[in-house]
């Protein structure tokens, strides 16, 4: 079923690394190629430090690529090191049930998304809006729509329009982030009114939404602005489905 024939009565935008999963965008690149581990994250903090933007980061990485990342490669990453955050894939189903479209916005891999759904490990999302970095030429799975997301402000572009297509409101919308590199996604939420929820909150996220007066109406999980790094163990403590009653009393609202 295509998202446009069912009609949702409210929306929850997320991003994926390090907001709903405990792993970095490009991290299924450094499994297949390991020496480029060091450059690809130099990479990946500054784009989400603002300092370069996503399409740089993207030239840059498929420069340092020796070949294209393959299915198999995917599939390898996956089964060595996939993984959500507790309570995840039970959100995302939650939501499902209560007619609330869940949407992964992020500058993550297009070919991730279609090998996780290929191999059944995350409940079916409606709306996947991702980076095509990687993306393979069938998507073997049907039935979720796919955004292109070229830089971070793409989210906002996407956000938007999957909102306009259903007519939901902006007092039905949120958005979920960990890091500078959703900065311009919650400043754009921001003005249109809509809820923004700070996910295992980066002192990137921090910074931008302090230096725009940007008002992050719920830090959930660690945040990392008032502590050092956690361990996973630490991480996987936090259950997000204790999301649950937030999302369920702005619908309600």
């Amino acid at each position: 079923m295509c998202y446009n024939d069912k009609k949702y009565k409210a929306m929850v935008s997320s991003d994926w690394n390090g907001c709903l999963a405990p792993c970095g965008p490009f991290d299924c690149i450094s499994f297949a190629y390991p020496r480029l581990k060091s450059d690809l994250t130099d990479v990946f903090r500054q784009y989400t430090g603002n300092f370069i933007s996503l399409g740089e980061a993207a030239g840059q990485i498929r420069e340092l690529l020796p070949d294209p990342i393959t299915p198999d490669q995917m599939d390898a990453y996956l089964d060595e090191s996939y993984t959500t955050y507790t309570g995840v894939p039970q959100l995302i189903e939650w939501c499902s049930s209560n007619n609330i479209l869940f949407m992964i916005n992020t500058t993550g891999m297009i070919g991730y998304f279609q090998r996780i759904f290929a191999k059944r490990l995350l409940p079916r999302v409606p709306v996947i809006s991702a980076h095509p970095l990687v993306r393979y030429p069938q998507n073997t799975v049907g039935s979720f729509r796919v955004y292109e997301l070229l830089e971070t402000w793409d989210k906002s572009e996407n956000t938007g329009e999957v909102a306009r297509s259903q007519a939901i409101p902006a007092g039905k919308i949120i958005l979920l982030g960990d890091s500078g590199g959703d900065g311009p996604h919650f400043e754009w939420g921001a003005t249109a009114g809509y809820y923004l929820i700070g996910c295992m909150t980066k002192p990137s996220l921090d910074n931008y939404c302090r230096t725009k007066a940007i008002e992050i109406n719920l830090r959930f999980g660690l945040d990392y602005t008032r502590r050092e790094r956690a361990s996973l163990r630490e991480e996987l403590q936090i259950n997000f489905m204790d999301l649950t009653d937030t999302i369920a009393e702005m619908v309600r609202s």
